[in-house]
């Protein structure tokens, strides 16, 4: 038959020290070869909001919503941004009381007073700029702003326009997505692994590029059904293309090294052991020795013992060596 592989074997009994298989046609061969290497580890997880990132919005007064300005959930909104301007019975007093006590500090050394009307509108949670402008107009306004504490996306709305609220009732919830945390949940074989590794790289289904991610935390608590661990990393995110509940792989990555490496096509594995082909002391001979490998990648083993550096050995056939080995009982 044309253009088909054609294997002939044979055992040398004759002259050979000990049993091979004499391979004649078609056999590739490479040298084993010390390689810099990057053991890596894939791991899968979905996006979280930092915790860090989150902002509640909750009045320390009472009132009515007059206008609602975060009027959507998910608007992305910036740090002192109004949200919503209401009418709060306690800010008003607050405000007169302040005004008045203004009012009477022209006339008295007593400064007490002053300070304590101030002080209980900061505790109130107004701002420096709306504590100010009741001196500097010199009448109190009805009503007060609420401003937005840091940028991100309402995630959660929990008024409408003319609505009552109570103190201390969270009125919205704020997120950053500037950062996010990639939250996976691992075997304890592969948790440990996160502390030898020192580069990682989140990829998602949404987007072409690779997304740094930095700093393993593995939580100090066990899955009991699954055995399993909770590890988290940071992701920075300025673009906010990452957002929660998104899926994503994770690669991560140890420090590069140099290390015996040969591929995966010139292993085979049988009964738990690996075996490689190596050249004998004649031309066109190899023998089945066992080795100890542990994988790098899809594509590569390292090399722990059974061969060394510049040993020849067959990187393909390896299914036809394996037979004619086992047929003639060249396996330890």
């Amino acid at each position: 038959m044309k253009n088909v592989l054609i294997l002939l074997c044979m055992i040398v009994l004759l002259g050979a020290k000990e049993p091979v298989v004499e391979q004649l046609f078609n056999v590739q061969t490479l040298k084993v070869e010390r390689k810099k290497i990057a053991v890596s580890q894939k791991n899968y997880g979905f996006i979280k909001a930092d915790e860090k990132s989150r902002y509640l919005v909750a009045p320390r007064f009472g009132g009515y919503i007059i206008d609602l300005y975060a009027d959507e959930t998910y608007k992305y909104v910036t740090k002192g941004t109004p949200l919503a301007k209401v009418y709060s019975p306690e800010v008003y007093q607050a405000k007169d009381e302040y005004l008045n006590s203004y009012r009477y500090d022209k006339s008295s050394s007593n400064k007490g007073m002053l300070q304590s009307a101030r002080l209980k509108l900061q505790l109130l949670g107004l701002s420096e700029g709306e504590i100010a402008a009741v001196v500097k107009s010199g009448q109190k306004r009805a009503y007060t702003m609420i401003y937005a504490p840091a940028d991100g996306y309402i995630f959660k709305k929990r008024v409408e326009k003319g609505g009552a609220f109570t103190a201390k009732q969270t009125l919205f919830e704020i997120v950053s997505l500037k950062k996010v945390w990639l939250e996976l949940q691992v075997t304890q074989q592969d948790a440990a692994f996160f502390k030898d590794a020192e580069r990682f790289e989140a990829t998602t289904r949404m987007y072409p590029e690779r997304f740094k991610a930095f700093d393993p935390v593995i939580y100090p608590a066990l899955d009991p059904k699954n055995a399993t661990v909770f590890v988290r990393l940071t992701v920075p995110n300025e673009d906010k293309k990452l957002f929660p509940g998104l899926y994503a792989n994770l690669e991560s990555f140890k420090k590069e090294r140099y290390a015996l490496t040969i591929p995966q096509s010139a292993v085979i594995r049988k009964a738990g052991n690996y075996y490689a082909f190596t050249a004998g002391e004649y031309e066109g001979e190899y023998q089945p020795v066992q080795i100890r490998v542990k994988a790098v990648d899809e594509k590569i083993y390292e090399v722990i013992e059974g061969v060394s550096e510049h040993d020849v050995i067959v990187s393909n056939a390896l299914f036809m060596m394996d037979s004619d080995a086992q047929i003639n009982g060249l396996y330890e």
